[in-house]
């Protein structure tokens, strides 16, 4: 029985409105006539099945992990909507996922992928009040390495258009942004250290503490990166290829750094605990070094930390983005006016660097995935799944 005549019967009001109710025929909401108004796109038919990546065995290694499988495309229920995946962005944490490190409840197989954007194809009933077919949305849900994808309308954010400088914004932005707000205390003078700066998150935590009026030191891997680290206000940036990042952090910032953006683990987060200034804070966001081993960890020197600490009064703060979900839709609006308004670069990595080409289609996001631990990208890597040219459109 639909929800209206569950309404219309719910009291007496609703017999003065409607009369013979009893001979209504009972029948599902989603029928035919209804599929084809909510399930049509630019009146191209939806196909019947999809490609999609699914974990089938726990290991770090994605390619050992993950396969290509064909399902069939999912059908959106009541509040959902059916997204066509344009692009779709890559994580050092993907391997983390596939490895079972998040959900030691989860079991293969089970579907992998953070975040896409793309286009509603399908929606349903409820959804259709916020929502229609040929919208623009951007979403973070596990499971967005597929050619469609059904998605809660609920956490489905509207853009104007499905560019891979969105998808940007909605893990890694997000993470820079309500990590340094949150947990880094900025203030006008502090020095920054982002390790990785260069990278997916660390291009935005060097921006957002040049907003709060910091000086900003950024990790890389090469001459190029260092240059792209310029361009976005890095004040010094280092590349640990050719220069000693502990003797260049002792000899320039004697009194250490306020705070640390950290990713790498390891080593990296052995220097930078070192040279932490009185009161300063070292922001955990990841430790990518440790995340194709076995246990996911590089060995720092743990037996020293306690001291270290408490010589300098400092701290060791962990950030983990589904923990604070409460701050993630002020952050995101934040972010999009600043992206809309020109006052934020989100640098994006297509592949167009790779020897093999731009990242194109769900069978080269292992691709996409080996570039990243190579430390070849330059900004958030994205896969575009769907040419815009495509004739599916």
């Amino acid at each position: 029985m639909s929800r209206l005549l569950q309404r219309l019967l719910a009291g007496p009001s609703a017999y003065k409105k409607v009369t013979r109710i009893h001979s209504v025929p009972s029948r599902s909401i989603i029928d035919h006539s209804y599929s084809t108004h909510f399930m049509d796109f630019k009146r191209s038919s939806i196909p019947s099945n999809m490609k999609k990546l699914v974990a089938t065995k726990l290991s770090p290694n994605f390619k050992e992990a993950v396969s290509l499988q064909t399902s069939p495309v999912p059908t959106p229920g009541d509040s959902d909507l059916l997204i066509r995946n344009r692009y779709v962005g890559i994580n050092a944490s993907d391997i983390n996922y596939s490895a079972g490190r998040y959900d030691p409840s989860v079991t293969p197989p089970f579907d992998v992928g953070f975040e896409a954007v793309g286009e509603v194809v399908g929606l349903g009933l409820s959804a259709s009040s916020r929502f229609t077919v040929g919208d623009t949305v951007a979403y973070m849900k596990a499971g967005a390495f597929a050619e469609f994808t059904v998605i809660p309308a609920k956490i489905a954010v509207p853009v104007p258009s499905a560019r891979p400088e969105i998808l940007s914004l909605l893990v890694s932005g997000a993470t820079a942004h309500i990590a340094l707000r949150r947990l880094g205390e900025l203030k006008k003078g502090d020095t920054v250290l982002v390790t990785a700066a260069a990278g997916g998150t660390g291009q935005f935590a060097v921006q957002f503490a040049k907003m709060a009026g910091c000086h900003v030191v950024g990790t890389c891997s090469s001459d190029e990166k260092a240059g792209f680290l310029k361009t976005i206000g890095c004040d010094r940036p280092i590349n640990y290829k050719t220069e000693d990042l502990a003797a260049t952090l002792r000899r320039e910032y004697p009194q250490g750094v306020d705070v640390v953006y950290e990713s790498v683990g390891g080593s990296v987060f052995d220097i930078a605990l070192n040279n932490l200034a009185s009161r300063g804070r070292l922001i955990v966001i990841g430790f990518i070094s440790g995340y194709q081993s076995a246990s996911g960890l590089q060995p720092v020197r743990g037996t020293t930390i306690p001291a270290k600490l408490l010589q300098k009064s400092a701290s060791v703060r962990g950030f983990f983005l589904p923990h604070f979900l409460s701050d993630y839709g002020e952050s995101l609006q934040v972010m999009l006016e600043l992206l809309n308004t020109g006052k934020l670069v989100c640098e994006v990595d297509n592949g167009e660097r790779d020897e093999v080409g731009h990242f194109v289609g769900l069978e080269s996001i292992f691709r996409a995935v080996e570039f990243m631990y190579a430390g070849k990208n330059l900004g958030k890597l994205v896969v575009e799944l769907e040419p815009k040219n495509s004739s599916k459109l």
